[in-house]
């Protein structure tokens, strides 16, 4: 194994995903009547839920910003900004796909809901972004920071001015990457920010990772900026509001979940990170490096895409809690077998197609 290579990134992307696996399973299929914000295991659970999403937007951030980066002290930074593109373009895809009612279409059903927008076409958008961005800057990594910190905090600071954004008249295709009023679940912003932030923090393993007491430095910066996150970035916005008289300040305090996640994000950050020796085990770090296939095939059992035939109108929302746990867990082995036997890897499928890329091109040059 490479003394360089960040193995706690492989296995915060397993964390994620197999929170994501489980959240989904659970949400989509325990009966409603045991949904009880006041019982402590429930609300547990919904916490640390709410904690997977962020997770896992801020470190595709990170690993993609820092493989680009690295790209250019290889001098291979043109394949890996074209890799970039390729790959958002190809998530884009997959997320739409994902919600093709084939039955429907045979009959001649079209519904709009086909085109509201998910997780993979919310991180596509952003490394396409993200490559932009790297490209305006004229690859200088300061310049690249600075302005992913800045896109970071802007977007969550000014939340409240999208919160509830409805666009009538734009064509659903473009509306709905900005607005949940026709069913999307995500939206580019404010979920960018979290691959902004994800792509700041790799300028710094970049720029430091080389330094003798760096890891001391990243993990303890990981903690403190994280605990202050979710402790006390309400007030700090508050007091902000109150010193600059700048109300939409005072208006993202009364409903700051974006800083607060962002700090349970950093403090998962420097969790993996301090025990990166004891978890890059090989299983751990595979199932990091298959989170695209894992999502693809959870997404196909549990809701049915193509076909619609998925255990959300096979079981529908009626588990109990000890069947839901259980159920779950059987679920992720489920789905990780196969991904691990049955599913080429992510890196083949990409090659395929920039293969298949360059074929075109010959023939029509």
């Amino acid at each position: 194994m490479s003394a360089n290579r960040l193995y706690f990134i492989d296995a915060v992307r397993a964390f994620a995903i197999l929170m994501m696996l489980q959240g989904h399973f659970i949400d989509t299929l325990m009966d409603v009547s045991y949904r009880d914000p006041n019982d402590i295991a429930y609300s547990t659970w919904e916490y640390f839920r709410g904690i997977t999403a962020p997770t896992f937007f801020t470190i595709s951030g990170l690993i993609f910003s820092y493989l680009l980066i690295k790209a250019k002290h290889k001098g291979t930074e043109k394949i890996r900004m074209r890799k970039g593109l390729l790959r958002g373009l190809m998530l884009i895809a997959i997320g739409y796909s994902l919600r093709i009612p084939l039955f429907e279409w045979l009959t001649g059903v079209f519904r709009p809901y086909f085109l509201v927008v998910d997780v993979l076409q919310c991180i596509g958008l952003s490394l396409i972004m993200v490559v932009l961005v790297y490209k305006a800057t004229f690859k200088k990594t300061l310049i690249f920071s600075i302005l992913m910190l800045l896109f970071g905090v802007t977007i969550f600071i000014t939340e409240p001015l999208y919160r509830f954004l409805e666009l009538p008249n734009v064509p659903l295709v473009f509306s709905n990457y900005l607005s949940k009023a026709n069913g999307s679940i995500f939206n580019i912003i404010p979920w960018f920010g979290y691959v902004a932030f994800g792509a700041f923090i790799a300028t710094l393993f970049y720029k430091y990772l080389e330094r003798p007491k760096f890891k001391l430095a990243i993990v303890s910066g990981f903690f403190v900026v994280g605990i202050i996150l979710i402790m006390l970035s309400s007030d700090i916005l508050t007091s902000l509001s109150y010193i600059t008289d700048f109300k939409l300040l005072l208006d993202a305090a009364n409903y700051n979940y974006l800083f607060t996640r962002l700090g349970n994000v950093l403090v998962i950050f420097a969790i993996f990170y301090l025990f990166e020796n004891y978890i890059k085990q090989p299983v751990i770090l595979k199932i990091g490096q298959k989170t695209l296939s894992i999502y693809v095939i959870h997404f196909i059992i549990i809701y049915g895409s193509y076909t619609g035939l998925g255990l959300n109108r096979f079981i529908g929302r009626t588990l109990v809690p000890w069947q839901a746990i259980i159920g779950a867990i059987l679920f992720l082995l489920t789905v990780c077998f196969i991904a691990f036997y049955y599913v080429k890897t992510n890196e083949f499928i990409y090659s395929k197609i920039t293969k298949l890329i360059d074929k075109v091109k010959r023939y029509t040059n």
